[in-house]
């Protein structure tokens, strides 16, 4: 066997054992990051969307500009938050 084919082969496995040591540490916690994750996401959405849900923002200017990325996700937000309807006029998902 040549030098580089065992090289090649150390490699390989020196990235499998890697790849399971990562899968073996992150998968507890992935639920979590996840949660974590969406947790995260429902604030922006709101912060986003105060203006409109009539809470006063003061960064409302700067957050204008976001509101079309926030629509794709908007049905999918409100439901999380328990509202059955949108709870904008402007806005009918449902």
């Amino acid at each position: 066997m040549s030098t580089s084919t065992l090289l090649h082969r150390l490699h390989a496995v020196r990235e499998q054992v890697g790849a399971g040591l990562h899968e073996f540490y992150v998968a507890p916690y992935r639920r979590t990051f996840a949660r974590a994750q969406r947790d995260e996401e429902d604030l922006f959405m709101m912060l986003v969307l105060s203006e409109a849900l009539g809470v006063p923002n003061p960064a409302s200017y700067y957050t204008v500009e976001l509101l079309p990325v926030v629509y794709d996700r908007f049905h999918d937000w409100h439901r999380r938050m328990g509202m059955d309807r949108s709870p904008l006029d402007h806005i009918s998902c449902c």
